[in-house]
């Protein structure tokens, strides 16, 4: 074999070896779109902490903001993103940190309008000050919300950032933080004659409850008394009689509704709907405990406070019959409960 020959085969094998090195040097795993061996996280965000038990991040959440902690509590990244690219199949947010232990929070639908988070800084702001707070009016009566609120969604998670090369994908769940009410006053006749429209214009509408401040574990934070307004107020006729001529059992339907931050099992929410004129109390029902009561079989193994975050939509009937209020039954998202004792 000549010296040419030889030279060759160096060389060759001096190739073979560097493109060998190179594989194995990230241990023998080519990422895909990873030309390097740098580590990455890629940060889903999945809201399944609902009724149909079904990610619906795509569809419900319209805004992301991403709060990246260290082991001390001290902010290092954060990131934000709205609009359309959230409702992408393969939306994520991507992440570069050095290997640690990182705790992410995330507030979501936070607007600057219905729910406000502190201004953040880099290495000075701590997980502990990422409170929400819920805005808020004030009148005679004292602090009240009147208005739809926007969806405010959580997430919390601590992950263990490795450094083994490629991309780690985490996926952070979110929980949905506002209820919608709609408190239907049904009205009927037995006579025709006496049919009148339930006049919504005579009544005050109201839930009362104190959890209008979140923690960074979104729990609910000691606050002052909130009087949730309806943001909305409808009225309509039925006649559910087959004879039309005769126009007796005419049903009449007010419906009035209203938007509340994150119900908790250990606070006592009151719904009151009380007459102008006189102030006189016409029901006041704790709606916590009166929406636990239609969890119903199929949710029997479902802790209660994970019921009241999955459920965010309340439709709660009162009735009323020639004038006179019904104390007996309500339905509760077409749950009728019969009642043992006198609420209204």
């Amino acid at each position: 074999m000549n010296i040419t020959t030889q030279i060759s085969k160096l060389k060759m094998f001096a190739v073979v070896f560097a493109i060998a090195t190179a594989f194995t040097s990230c241990d023998s795993v080519i990422y895909d779109g990873e030309g390097d061996c740098s580590v990455k996280y890629r940060i889903e965000f999945e809201y399944e902490r609902n009724m149909e038990f079904a990610d619906a991040f795509a569809s419900k959440v319209s805004s992301v903001a991403l709060y990246v902690f260290d082991e001390s509590g001290v902010l290092v990244e954060q990131k934000s993103e709205s609009g359309e690219v959230l409702a992408a199949d393969d939306y994520a947010m991507m992440l570069e940190l050095e290997p640690a232990e990182y705790d992410l929070l995330a507030w979501c639908g936070v607007d600057g309008k219905s729910f406000t988070v502190p201004t953040a800084t880099v290495g000075q702001t701590t997980l502990d000050q990422m409170l929400c707070t819920m805005s808020r009016k004030s009148d005679a009566a004292g602090s009240y919300v009147d208005e739809d609120l926007s969806a405010l969604f959580h997430g919390l998670k601590r992950i263990n950032y490795t450094d083994e090369p490629g991309v780690h994908t985490e996926v952070l769940s979110l929980t949905k933080n506002t209820n919608n009410f709609r408190i239907i006053l049904q009205q009927t006749w037995s006579d025709s004659s006496a049919v009148e429209s339930v006049d919504v214009s005579k009544f005050d509408f109201a839930i009362i409850d104190d959890n209008g401040k979140m923690n960074y574990d979104n729990s609910v934070m000691e606050d002052e008394q909130i009087i949730y307004r309806p943001w909305e107020i409808t009225t309509g006729d039925v006649d559910v009689d087959t004879d039309i001529s005769t126009r007796a059992n005419m049903v009449t339907v007010s419906v009035a509704e209203l938007t509340t931050a994150r119900l908790m099992t250990d606070h006592r929410p009151i719904l009151v709907v009380t007459k102008k004129e006189t102030g006189e109390k016409v029901l006041s029902v704790p709606i916590v405990d009166y929406a636990l009561l239609v969890k119903g079989n199929y949710n029997r193994d479902m802790d209660d406070q994970e019921y009241l975050d999955r459920q965010d939509e309340y439709n709660m009937t009162f009735f009323v019959h020639d004038g006179k209020w019904v104390s007996s039954q309500i339905i509760i998202n077409s749950w009728r409960v019969v009642l043992n004792n006198e609420i209204l």
